[in-house]
């Protein structure tokens, strides 16, 4: 048994977990991956002293992090320093108008509170369901498989359910509690991370808001790729061979049994094939049309989470008045998803997300400079040209300079652009999209794509466009669930 070949195909954090748990338990694993470094989206970009994480920048849920490094007899602070950031973030609603939000409870419900009264208590309850919600969720939902509903057919979990507010939306949820624009605002944004509207994301995943406001927002001195160099760490203790610049071009199919593995580098025998690679891209480009889980019309018909409009810019003086994470909610919130999801276009007055991890780490940028990550949500399958490109990268820095009264255009010594091409380039990522299948009612748990190849004996999908969603959280889950299932369908219990 243990002398079974698995291939891992792409070396994100759900092919990085399904490898570490796999080679713990003695198989031989090979991890095939496209590009010139590990960790998928997570990469690096380093140029001219600056430091930048090009993809997840929020590190959320961190007892997810500890339970991983927990099953290696492990944890974060072996690999990474763990900063808990205070204020978590800053949200521009104007100029001069701005919210902090303190890691302190006690702190939060009095800033809750100073904007609209009656909201301290409104928040303890809110709070308080969504830590029943991120119990349950975390403990009894996430782990499935979700082959089938069989799965979910349980007295007490049934009985639970109605409690997670599946057919809740999380607009009207949180407007039960709050009335405050600034408030619905702020406990709406999470949602942005999942991929839909919040009235189109079930109130479950108000877990979120307590993985925010309670849990509290960190960050790993050193960049979130530090997380992945944990990951390869591990892996590489057990065993893992780890093949970069190896794309695989081909998933060759026999008697229902994956037979070999057509790669750039050469053919790859193996007994089982776990896939962390875009899912569409594997399912439609990877495989002949007998052995597809679905069909193009099926993939055509999912709601895809945005893509993204990135900028890495460093600049040559220190920019004042920010803080590690920045939201710009200066404009319409609603017009702004309109514009991803309903009628999708280029946004007329678009949302934005700074990053600037120098604030926490000087190690991110050259001394007396400052690292810059502008993130724009997009509608997938849009165009995408330089030009557009340009001209959003200057309706950003207009609004940065005018809303935070800092200088930043003049100060600009490095800079790349990053959207929907690149997406595809270096991911196959279906549509361009950045952070895989919109969380909505319809595509949750068994409603997702589904982690078994429905036509081949000895193949799994991983990742986030499949159970149990996108983020690093779950992909790092993800991975854990498709390492049970291949041992289970190679005949060894988890």
């Amino acid at each position: 048994m243990k002398n079974k070949q698995i291939i891992i195909i792409g070396a994100g954090f759900a092919g990085l977990a399904s490898a570490c748990v796999l080679s713990k338990e003695g198989y031989k694993v090979t991890v095939l991956e496209k590009n010139d470094q590990p960790g998928g989206r997570a990469r690096i970009w380093e140029k001219d002293g600056f430091k930048f994480d090009m993809g997840p920048s929020w590190y959320w849920m961190p007892d997810v992090f500890e339970n991983f490094f927990a099953l290696f007899g492990k944890k974060p602070s072996d690999f990474y320093d763990l900063k808990r950031l205070d204020p978590g973030y800053r949200v521009y609603y104007g100029k001069d108008d701005i919210l902090d939000v303190p890691a302190d409870m006690g702190d939060l419900e009095a800033l809750f509170e100073s904007i609209e009264l009656g909201s301290s208590k409104g928040l303890q309850l809110f709070l308080e369901q969504a830590a029943y919600k991120y119990k349950v969720g975390m403990g009894e939902y996430v782990f499935r498989p979700s082959h089938s509903i069989t799965e979910f057919i349980d007295f007490n979990l049934i009985r639970k359910s109605v409690s997670m507010q599946l057919l809740t939306s999380m607009s009207s949820h949180v407007r039960k509690y709050f009335k405050n624009p600034k408030l619905i605002k702020l406990l709406e944004f999470p949602v942005l991370f999942l991929g839909a509207r919040p009235k189109d994301t079930p109130a479950m995943y108000s877990m979120m808001n307590y993985a925010d406001l309670a849990l509290g927002t960190w960050y790993p001195m050193g960049g979130m790729n530090e997380i992945v160099k944990a990951m390869v760490n591990i892996a590489e203790s057990y065993g893992v061979e780890i093949r970069l610049n190896t794309e695989v071009t081909k998933i060759e199919v026999a008697d229902k049994q994956v037979s070999n593995i057509k790669t750039t580098q050469g053919d790859f025998k193996t007994d089982f094939v776990i896939t962390g690679a875009d899912y569409e891209h594997a399912d439609q480009h990877l495989l002949d049309k007998p052995h597809r889980n679905y069909t193009e019309k099926y993939w055509d018909s999912r709601t895809m989470s945005p893509s993204s409009l990135l900028f890495y810019i460093g600049t040559n003086k220190k920019i004042d008045g920010i803080e590690h994470h920045n939201l710009f909610f200066d404009e319409d919130f609603e017009q702004h998803a309109k514009e991803i999801y309903t009628d999708p276009k280029w946004p007329s007055k678009p949302l934005f997300y700074v990053c600037c991890t120098s604030k926490t780490d000087p190690d991110a940028a050259p001394e007396g400079c400052e690292n810059l990550f502008f993130l724009m949500p997009l509608a997938p399958g849009l165009e995408d040209s330089d030009s557009l490109r340009e001209q959003y990268f200057n309706i950003m820095i207009d609004r940065f300079e005018r809303v935070t009264g800092q200088p930043l255009r003049d100060a600009i010594i490095l800079k790349r652009s990053y959207a929907m091409e690149d997406f595809k380039t270096d991911y196959h990522s279906f549509k361009g999209n950045a952070y895989g299948l919109a969380n909505t009612l319809e595509q949750t748990a068994f409603f997702k794509p589904a982690m078994r190849a429905k036509y081949i004996k000895n193949m799994l999908y991983t990742g986030q466009l499949t159970v149990p969603g996108p983020g690093v959280p779950p992909a790092l889950i993800s991975g854990q669930i498709a390492a049970g299932e291949a041992m289970k369908m190679m005949g060894k219990d988890k």
